[in-house]
């Protein structure tokens, strides 16, 4: 056995008697969990080495190790995508690294591990440290796994708390020239909940952000950071710095907190590091950052762009328009949004026109990003899809904040299109002199009568939205998104020939019994007509749509890409496994392909696709049995001799007999 203490003895290791523990993970938990502990175990084997692997996939931790296994190791392998919980593996030798290494490279990481640190148990997890060369990647993909987890716990806050709003507007408010108040006490309870949900929205993104860089004790310091962040009046300026600023706070107490680990200290304060000490250096070092670093600049943009907008009402009632639109679509809440809000406000008695061009604009980005998620289904996720139906709602009553989640999902695409919209709109209502006579925007503004000239007001409010939605859809396209196709169309793919009655078709696919009700003769294709990764996912949805289980194909394809944009299924040894976890799918279903020249799936190991198996499973059914089905297929796909089966395989019956073997 390895001690501690023990010194490292290089990186060769081929004698005989080891025990080692591995643990895989990846963050679906589908198909690269189960081949890289077959590969790890079949390498230890050959090797010599006894080896026992946990499995933390989707159906959970499989082959879980015992105290008793931890305590008589000689070292531990984790290949893991996601956060692994060290604390176990105290006074070990752990190596910590992808799970693509894991498929890849097995026979290296045993090698490695005799040498490796041994891990000190501060209780902290572990993400995965890839191979060399791979850092610049993995960190652009944490970055990215940081913000969505930041924009899925923001977005029912963004909902609830917009909904509530244009719900209390539409039955309880009414226009005066201070803007729009309430009837009733009731209504304006109402709001005030609304209200709050609109307020916690920033921190819950900044804070969730920071959570999945810098882990639990993250949380406390980018929640406060963007609650900073969001009150503009603690750094002396009208309007807070928004979702800009908490994905900004996010980040910045993620990191810091990942850097304070990195501090040594004494052992008996390691205890309340996580609950104590990180928290409160954190939490005091974002505040005090944002405050008296960040926010004086934030407060000076905020006035001088108040004193520019100033000199400018003498100018093009169409460029001051363009202007102000540009402004309000461009940070949804933030300092340049409020700064042309408050400057139309407060001319509402003195030149209804310019709060006109601004009434314009304000509900362009919501109703435009609602537009894009009607017009191209397929493009966005089922999540986003529901979402844009709310930001409709929200547009209709003037929120813009409505278009935040696909804005800080993607800014790179989404800020421009808000914008251009947003100041077509102005400047369609700037030419046409459209006025607003109270501080608010949207459609509902002119329903309750508070705007002049209401027809070119819809005009201005329905190109800029066509505008916007137009030019999401074509910026998230060029920028990698799903094949150009019309909404709800299921790509064209060649008709597979029934079987012939008596060729053993219909006996191998009752000897499939592992894959039984997942995997049918119409969901098989001996040879792929794609020569692309999009249009082979498209092919493959277009089998699993045959089989009657599919509910929204758009949903399936834009499912399956959204899981590819979080790292490439490409497993290496010529396999692909694009697969998701969606409701566009009834049941589990598996669709298997072949390509005869490879496609490029940007798998490590340099091999093009030839065996592509796609699998969708509805969310509510992530645990169950077909999971497990899942896993023995990505463990039986290490078998070089079930590989070349496969691909010699001559029918469809003849792919089938092949896929019986996994049981």
């Amino acid at each position: 056995m390895i001690s501690p203490a023990d010194p490292p003895e290089g990186a060769g290791v081929r004698g005989p008697g080891l025990k080692l523990l591995a643990v895989t993970a990846c963050p679906t938990g589908i198909a690269h969990t189960y081949m890289a502990a077959e590969k790890l175990a079949q390498a230890a084997q050959a090797l010599g080495h006894e080896m026992k692997v946990e499995t933390q996939g989707s159906i959970g931790a499989e082959n879980v190790l015992t105290d008793n296994d931890v305590r008589e190791a000689d070292g531990i392998i984790v290949a893991a995508d996601k956060d692994v919980d060290l604390s176990r593996f105290a006074g070990k030798r752990v190596l910590v690294v992808g799970v693509a290494e894991g498929i890849h490279h097995p026979e290296r990481l045993i090698d490695r591990v005799r040498s490796a640190p041994v891990h000190r148990g501060d209780g902290a997890g572990a993400g995965a440290a890839g191979p060399p060369g791979a850092e610049a990647g993995r960190e652009r993909g944490v970055l990215y796994k940081a913000l969505m987890n930041g924009v899925s716990y923001m977005i029912p806050f963004v909902v609830v708390g917009g909904l509530l709003i244009a719900v209390s507007l539409a039955l309880g408010g009414h226009t005066t020239p201070e803007g729009i108040v309430f009837h009733s006490s009731f209504w304006q309870t109402v709001h005030d909940i609304g209200v709050i949900g609109f307020t916690l929205m920033i921190p819950i993104l900044s804070g969730y952000i920071a959570y999945a860089v810098g882990d639990r004790p993250a949380l406390v310091p980018g929640m406060v950071g963007g609650w900073i962040a969001s009150h503009g009046e603690l750094y002396d300026s009208k309007a807070g710095a928004g979702f800009i600023g908490a994905i900004a706070t996010g980040f910045l107490a993620g990191y810091a907190v990942r850097w304070i680990r990195k501090v040594p200290v004494p052992e008996f304060v390691r205890p309340i590091m996580p609950v104590i000490v990180i928290p409160i250096v954190a939490t005091s070092a974002v505040g005090l950052f944002l405050v008296y670093v960040i926010g004086r600049p934030i407060a000076w943009v905020f006035t001088h762009l108040t004193d520019w907008l100033g000199s400018l009402t003498g100018t093009s009632a169409a460029l001051l328009g363009v202007l102000l639109g540009l402004m309000i679509a461009f940070d949804m809440g933030g300092p340049v949004n409020k700064t042309a809000f408050l400057f139309g406000a407060g001319l509402v008695s003195r030149n209804p026109e310019i709060m006109g061009m601004c009434a314009a604009a304000i509900p362009v980005p919501p109703l435009g990003q609602g537009l894009a998620t009607v017009l191209r289904r397929g493009l966005f996720t089922q999540q986003e899809r529901e979402t844009g139906l709310a930001a409709l709602f929200m547009g209709f009553f003037g929120i813009t904040e409505g278009a935040i989640p696909f804005a800080a999902a993607r800014p790179a695409r989404v800020i421009p299109a808000n914008m251009l919209g947003g100041a077509v709109a102005g400047a369609v209502a700037g030419l046409a002199a459209v006025t607003d006579s109270v501080p608010h925007g949207g459609p509902i503004v002119a329903v309750l009568g508070a705007v002049g000239g209401v027809p070119m007001f819809f005009v201005a409010v329905a190109v800029g939205t066509v505008v916007t939605a137009l030019a999401t859809v074509t910026l998230m396209t060029l920028g990698g998104g799903a094949a150009l196709r019309m909404p709800g169309a299921v790509a064209a793919v060649p008709a597979v020939p029934p079987p012939v009655p008596g060729d053993g078709a219909t006996e191998a696919a009752g000897a499939a019994s592992a894959l039984s009700g997942h995997l049918t003769e119409a969901s098989v294709r001996p040879w792929l007509a794609a020569r692309s990764k999009e249009a082979a996912i498209h092919e493959l949805a277009g089998l699993l749509a045959a089989t009657g289980r599919v509910t929204d194909p758009d949903g399936l394809v834009a499912a399956v890409l959204a899981r590819e944009a979080l790292g490439t299924t490409g497993l290496g040894e010529e396999i692909a496994i694009p697969h998701a976890k969606t409701d566009a799918v009834s049941a589990p279903v598996v669709a298997f392909a072949r390509s005869e020249e490879g496609i490029e799936w940007g798998a490590l190991d340099g091999t093009r696709a030839r065996l592509i198996f796609m699998i969708a499973v509805p969310e509510r059914m992530a645990g169950d049995e077909h999971l497990r089905i899942l896993a023995m297929l990505s463990r039986k796909l290490m078998d070089p001799g079930f590989r070349e089966r496969l691909l010699s395989a001559g029918d469809v019956g003849a792919v089938v007999g092949v896929l019986a073997e996994v049981s």
